[in-house]
């Protein structure tokens, strides 16, 4: 039971928060609605400001809802406007926090995995598709979230993931064989075994020798042979994020190193890639005397450190691979490497 005067005051409070997130929503739209390349940076300046005047969870939910009504449509979105958008999203994730970028590609992400499931007619998808590429254009996502999502639209293969898997790879193709030779040609190697097996299912082959076809091109670093491939507009952006983005942050320390299966799974799971993240389900940590306990590899460590980690009581196996990693590490960023595996 709530007391009349308890739950008028209850009410009260609802009534002016929700006129307060009308309020910050028009504000918003307003800035959204103006956005281009010219006055990009008094716009990231106000949003800025904006985010130190409210809560950053209003501001993500609101900014986030704005974004999506924009980009994602059933009619093809001009890249131009997605890469405006986009670029605003990364200059506030570099200047305000990395939580901004965070919530941003989580609903993304989800977005799309729902979309992708449901066979939308649309497009829907591609423009979905179109903002996570430049949210890894623009340092705000890793590659290894890219190479998921192909390896997802590889491993389903019919003709709207040939459609997607091209797509991203004329967006965002070079940047990856810049960052990740390797997993590209595993990932040119996967699709060709797939076109292979799959050859009678498709009436209309051209699609498929095309995406092999724009692959092998990729893999030779060949761009004259990738149509309509431009990466001058990009570039320009990044010339203009590097300008309006305050610390040194624009490089690749930002970046969310995220798996696609732990954004999906966020809600069960967790959100660790956000620093302070709090978590409130159930807890993350599964029975330990079910499972064996998993042995810390630090490479080989000399029997004297390993006897001095005895005699300052480094009593369990984390905090003897802790320690043998911060002893024999050659610096700090060889420790930092070290520690993160």
């Amino acid at each position: 039971y709530i007391p009349p005067q308890i739950r008028k005051a209850q009410e009260t409070v609802d009534d002016k928060k929700r006129e307060e997130l009308g309020r910050l929503k028009k504000m918003v739209n307003g800035l959204i609605n103006r956005l281009s390349e010219p006055n990009l940076s008094s716009i990231s300046g106000q949003m800025e400001e904006l985010y130190m005047a409210n809560s950053r969870k209003d501001m993500n939910d609101t900014l986030t809802d704005i974004l999506l009504n924009a980009c994602v449509t059933a009619v093809a979105m001009p890249a131009r406007l997605i890469m405006e958008h986009v670029l605003l999203v990364s200059i506030l994730h570099h200047n305000v926090g990395i939580e901004v970028g965070a919530h941003f590609l989580e609903a993304v992400v989800k977005k799309f995995d729902e979309l992708c499931k449901s066979d939308a007619e649309g497009k829907e998808c591609e423009n979905l598709l179109a903002l996570i590429a430049h949210l890894y254009n623009f340092h705000v996502v890793h590659c290894l979230l890219i190479f998921d999502i192909l390896k997802k639209l590889v491993s389903t293969f019919t003709e709207k993931e040939i459609e997607l898997i091209l797509f991203l790879l004329k967006n965002v193709g070079f940047s990856l064989r810049k960052d990740d030779a390797l997993a590209l040609k595993e990932l040119i190697t996967e699709a060709q075994r797939k076109a292979s097996t799959a050859e009678k299912k498709f009436q209309d082959q051209t699609r498929v020798r095309f995406m092999l076809e724009t692959m092998l091109a990729l893999r030779n670093n060949d761009m004259r042979k990738i149509p309509g491939y431009d990466p001058e507009p990009v570039e320009r952006l990044r010339k203009l994020q590097r300008a309006l983005v305050h610390s040194s942050g624009s490089g690749k320390d930002t970046q969310l190193r995220v798996s696609l299966e732990s954004l999906l799974s966020a809600d069960q799971v967790g959100r660790w890639w956000i620093v302070g993240s709090s978590w409130s389900g159930a807890p993350m940590i599964s029975d330990t005397k079910s499972q064996p306990q998993q042995k810390l590899h630090v490479g080989k460590v000399s029997s004297k450190i390993m006897e001095l980690a005895r005699k300052l009581r480094m009593n369990t196996d984390i905090r003897r691979s802790i320690f043998c990693v911060l002893m024999t590490s050659e610096d700090f960023m060889d420790a930092f490497e070290k520690l993160l595996k």
